[in-house]
């Protein structure tokens, strides 16, 4: 009996290009392999070691001369291994003859540090670009940079996805009558995703007005736009603390919103998040797996936390990325 392949895996094998190879660090092994699956290709064998110094080495358990190596690795807790691992991995293909290396990373933390807004410290940002270069990567593929200018640091290839589209398509289905609702950007640096997500859903816009007051305090201002008696979208690029979160769910329930939902792309879920989001008056609060969300973490929120697959979104781009074609017209 043969089993039929998928138009994707079709389209992979047809291609007369250097064979598709896709390794994944340790950070988000699942979204790998589910990338993998959706790609029609086996993840490939790698391990990665730490000896008792604290010292990372891989090792590649299979060829990769002349192959288009794509290396899954978010840089998630604990990042500097991630990182680390990450510039080993990358620098072990280049030496064993891979064609191309295409760091795949669906969350780039360091793009939070885009600009020298404090005396003496790193544009951090730019920093892991060059460290991506010299390590040996060809491309880089992302999603949701927290900055997009950020993916002017590199002097290589980005392709930097979005994830409104599965984040529009999860209200859509959740949520009757969704176009009735209103997307509400927690500030004005959010304002452009939540109005592309507004123009999907065919609903209002809203927007909080906030002051930063430290890297864990915000203050808001005033509500621009209406939110009373109407279902509110929050949108956002990511979740941390979920410190600016509580204060913007707080400033559109006492505006009148009827019910709440959140949807991020990266579920980071630091420190006090899980408790503050099980007290939080909210319907929902959704992220993508760019970030691995431990079993426990979905538990302890108290049946609010649900995690949305962007696995055929990467699946697609490294795809098209593989046979040459656009990787914008995904978002068509």
């Amino acid at each position: 009996m043969t089993v039929s392949q998928s138009p994707l895996a079709k389209r992979l094998t047809q291609s007369r290009r250097q064979p598709l190879l896709v390794f994944s660090g340790q950070s988000n092994r699942p979204l790998a392999q589910a990338i993998c699956d959706n790609l029609g290709v086996p993840l490939g064998k790698s391990k990665t070691e730490k000896f008792t110094n604290d010292n990372l080495i891989v090792h590649y358990e299979q060829s990769l001369r002349e192959g288009d190596v794509f290396i899954v690795q978010s840089f998630s807790t604990p990042v500097s291994d991630a990182i680390m691992e990450l510039m080993l991995m990358i620098d072990a293909a280049k030496s064993a003859s891979a064609g191309r290396v295409t760091a795949v990373i669906p969350y780039y933390s360091y793009s939070r540090s885009d600009k020298k807004d404090s005396p003496r410290i790193s544009i951090a940002g730019r920093l892991m670009a060059d460290l991506l270069q010299a390590a040996g990567a060809d491309r880089v593929l992302t999603m949701t940079l927290h900055a997009p200018q950020v993916h002017g640091f590199f002097k290589i290839p980005v392709d930097h996805l979005s994830a409104d589209v599965v984040l529009s398509d999860h209200f859509r289905k959740c949520v009757p009558n969704a176009h009735e609702g209103v997307v509400l950007a927690p500030d004005a640096g959010s304002i452009k995703r939540a109005s592309q997500i507004a123009r999907r859903l065919d609903s209002g816009l809203a927007m909080i007005d906030k002051e930063r007051l430290s890297d864990t305090e915000v203050r808001p201002r005033a509500l621009i736009g209406d939110v009373e008696g109407k279902t509110v979208f929050i949108v956002d690029d990511e979740i941390s603390t979920a410190g600016s979160l509580v204060e913007t769910v707080n400033v559109a329930r006492s505006m009148g919103a009827k019910d709440v939902y959140v949807a991020v792309t990266h579920g980071v879920y630091t420190g006090p998040a899980i408790q503050r989001i099980a007290a939080l008056d909210v319907t929902q609060v959704a992220s993508t797996n760019t970030v691995l969300v431990p079993e426990e973490k979905i538990r302890a929120a108290n049946g609010k936390l649900a995690v949305l697959d962007v696995a055929p979104l990467f699946a697609n781009a490294i795809a098209n990325i593989h046979t040459g074609e656009s990787v914008s017209t995904l978002f068509s």
